[in-house]
């Protein structure tokens, strides 16, 4: 932790730290961001004010030092999406720091967030998919990991997990029921039905795999017995993209896209997709709208004769 920070606001954080992890149920990788970008922050304002803040200078932050830190991380080429999820992390911190100490925060709580176009998902087209799974499967050199990697990929599509909840999944998983109960980002918790294909791929998994299944081992097992390392299917992916000339953001990630997409594209409910991902707002599962949007007009675009 930066030695700009005085004892009492060190304090403080790692107090506001231990709560969101314990209280507000927030993943080990968010809690390391958070932490990230506030001591950042807090850094920040030592050097700018020359003297390490306490939280009496804390509460008497104005918007001028607001501009200042940010301009400071524009300078060393922050990007603006960087910086407003910076600027949550700090608000976040000061929302509870002026609950705990007791005064007026509206300065950090008020401030505007830099703009910035998120970026649409990266869906693949149905055949796409279909293709991905099946090229996976060819190249793989035994038939056991040829089985695995396309049951991993059937429940990343089919399903619409997160690969690290594919491969979370433990041998007490199996055989796959018909819906599966994921925890999933900042402990959140979903239930998602299986499909009888990703059911099939796993089980056929299972019946080739050399390692003995076991209640408290991975579900999908490396070449040595370990649990599969989520790069060795990102490579897989990698290769077979080269082989079918898709583009580079046909990734893990993109089939957990597709689903939503196509479960949309079908006439999914949106608030019922936005349970099946398990996504904490509406808003993000909003952005897939777009993506159905922006296909519907170039079809449009390429058929009809006046476009």
């Amino acid at each position: 932790m930066s030695l700009s920070l005085t004892p009492a606001v060190r304090d403080a954080l790692q107090a506001w730290l231990s709560h969101l992890a314990a209280l507000d149920g927030a993943a080990e990788n968010t809690v390391t961001a958070y932490r990230t970008d506030v001591v950042g922050f807090l850094s920040f304002l030592g050097q700018h004010w020359d003297t390490a803040p306490g939280t009496a200078a804390l509460a008497a932050i104005t918007q001028a030092d607001l501009r200042a830190w940010m301009a400071a991380e524009r300078s060393r080429g922050v990007g603006a999406r960087s910086l407003a999820r910076a600027l949550s992390s700090v608000r976040s911190f000061y929302r509870w720091l002026s609950d705990r100490e007791g005064f007026d925060a509206t300065v950090v709580l008020g401030a505007r967030s830099p703009r910035f176009k998120r970026p649409l998902p990266r869906p693949l087209a149905e055949d796409a998919a279909r293709a991905m799974i099946g090229m996976v499967e060819d190249q793989a050199r035994e038939p056991w990991t040829a089985a695995r990697d396309a049951a991993v990929l059937t429940l990343l599509w089919g399903c619409g997990l997160r690969i690290s909840e594919a491969l979370g999944l433990t041998g007490a998983d199996a055989p796959l029921p018909p819906v599966l109960r994921i925890i999933g980002k900042g402990g959140r918790e979903r239930i998602v039905p299986v499909l009888p294909a990703a059911r099939d791929a796993v089980a056929e998994y299972l019946r080739l795999c050399p390692h003995p299944a076991a209640r408290t081992a991975a579900l999908f097992r490396g070449v040595r017995g370990g649990a599969l390392n989520p790069r060795q299917v990102a490579r897989a992916m990698e290769l077979a993209r080269m082989s079918l000339g898709l583009p580079a953001t046909a990734t893990p990630h993109a089939l957990r896209h597709s689903f939503a997409t196509h479960l949309l594209a079908a006439g999914g409910d949106l608030r019922a997709i936005q349970e099946l991902l398990g996504h904490a707002s509406l808003s993000t599962t909003q952005a897939y709208t777009a993506v159905d949007s922006a296909r519907l007009m170039e079809v449009y675009a390429a058929a009809h004769p006046r476009a």
